[in-house]
């Protein structure tokens, strides 16, 4: 019975809460990378957009490069606070520092800027991965059940998305705002470096409390067989992992996801300054829909992955997403959506975003959620538990692909012609209207590849379920049983 309540205590809200209190780092950590770093570093520091682009990919390839290190790493970690928790702890100053060090570079040249940003972002990038990737293969070993996963995973991307909502909201209506010398907030540098304090001392106390949180339930994980190995036993033994057919697919439909959503969140700061015309306090309001997305994201997508399955679920809700995010431009281009400066512009724009953001915030839920059940899969085939390599092979998937989002960032504002110094208001029209025309018809493109491939993607719940039962016949244990 003491067991029993044990692992009930695991799966309770409690735990999820400060499991997902974790994830405020890395959602702080990415928002800002995704959202406003390119401008800050293009049109504030007057980095070339093509520079700044290609920063920023050689930064997530070098760190995708350590992520299976520090998955593989953690698998075989095995200390007398666990498998995860070490790293956990050991990144939170280091993830800090580095942060804030991004957002207060020196006054340098060009050239000298591009080195800068390459060396920090890839710094930060790197001590963010020592606390995500054990973080994230936390989640197998917490809960063995289907939708019980899902769960956890709803609550570590609401955390994740509040945590850099929050943030941004900070930044457009704080920080960001218009003084003496900076008509446009959006360009206020000092705004930049108080971003940067506030946003490091977030994710400095949410590593530690989660970490903390999460401490007293490890005696309670699956600790698999200590196995001395040589480099080259190892590397095979990764690629074997890393080569389960389930999990091939979501890295494959990842590839394009990632590429598409590396646009998006880089490009999405132009759309709205330049196009839409929005001013940063009215950037603020559009970001608070973003806060009522992920709400009901939160409380719809474990229901309609029991409903649907993960697999379809995650189809069904990307493409939902997608369809009513485009809605804004393509009526515009009709003549049918208010005009800039007009009452009903912002509330038009927050209305779509915020529904978009339930589908398509809710099918990153459900996608996550299926990288944890490979688990399993991968455990009958090979006899190894790999939570951590097949989160660090995600991962290293989703930020070299995310760095040629953000180069192809880059490069589609230069084919358009975008200046660099570019003032709202004062850009040639034929240059939004071609940055645009570029940037829609490439993004949605990427989406429906990655969706074409999802489909392909071969475990269900009643798959899962003969997998464990598998599992526990091998170790001569009683099957877990579904929740009533």
């Amino acid at each position: 019975m003491a067991e029993a309540a044990a692992r009930g205590g695991i799966t309770s809200v409690r735990t999820k809460i400060f499991y997902g209190l974790g994830s405020i780092a890395f959602g702080v950590k990415d928002n800002g990378f995704q959202t406003i770093l390119l401008p800050f570093y293009n049109l504030v520091m007057h980095v070339p957009p093509q520079l700044v682009g290609l920063a920023l990919a050689i930064a997530m390839i070098c760190d995708a490069v350590v992520d299976p290190v520090v998955g593989n790493f953690s698998d075989h970690l095995r200390t007398r606070w666990g498998r995860r928790h070490p790293l956990m702890y050991a990144s939170a100053l280091p993830v800090a520092i580095s942060y804030l060090l991004l957002w207060n570079p020196p006054h340098w040249s060009t050239g000298a800027l591009f080195a800068y940003l390459v060396i920090v972002a890839i710094i930060t990038r790197t001590f963010i991965t020592f606390y995500e990737i054990p973080s994230s293969a936390l989640v197998p070993e917490l809960t063995e059940d289907y939708d019980q996963r899902t769960s956890f995973i709803s609550y570590r991307v609401f955390f994740a998305w509040y945590g850099g909502m929050t943030m941004l909201l900070l930044a457009y209506s704080v920080f960001l705002q218009p003084d003496a010398t900076h008509r446009v907030g959006q360009l206020n540098e000092a705004g930049y470096s108080h971003y940067g304090i506030t946003a490091a001392i977030v994710m400095f106390c949410a590593i530690l409390i989660s970490a903390w949180g999460t401490h007293r339930f490890i005696p309670q994980f699956r600790v698999p067989p200590v196995a001395r190995k040589s480099i080259a036993q190892y590397a095979r033994e990764m690629a074997a992992t890393l080569s389960n057919r389930a999990f091939l697919i979501l890295m494959l439909s990842g590839i394009f996801f990632n590429m598409a959503v590396g646009l998006v969140f880089a490009l999405n700061f132009y759309v709205n300054t330049y196009f839409w015309m929005l001013t940063s306090t009215q950037l603020s309001i559009i970001a608070l829909a973003t806060f009522v997305s992920v709400f009901f994201a939160f409380l719809i997508s474990p229901a309609i992955s029991r409903r649907l399955g993960k697999k379809h679920a995650s189809v069904v809700m990307f493409l939902f997403g997608l369809s009513i995010s485009m809605m804004p431009l393509g009526l515009r281009f009709l003549g049918v959506f208010p005009a800039n400066f007009t009452p009903g512009l912002v509330p038009a724009l927050w209305a779509f975003t915020a529904v978009s953001g339930v589908f398509t915030i809710g099918a990153s839920i459900m996608i996550i959620s299926m990288l944890t059940d490979v688990v399993e899969e991968s455990e009958v085939t090979t006899g190894r538990r790999s939570e951590g390599l097949f989160f660090a092979g995600s991962a290293f998937m989703q930020k070299v692909v995310s760095g040629f989002g953000l180069l192809g960032s880059g490069m589609v504002l230069w084919a358009a012609g975008f200046p660099s110094d570019a003032v709202p208001g004062r850009v040639d029209p034929a240059i939004v209207d071609r940055f645009l025309l570029i940037y829609v018809p490439l993004d949605v493109a990427l989406f429906l590849i990655g969706f074409a491939i999802m489909w392909k993607f071969p475990i269900t719940r009643e798959s899962h379920r003969e997998t464990l039962r598998t599992l526990a016949a091998e170790v001569g244990q009683a099957a877990p049983q579904e929740p009533m």
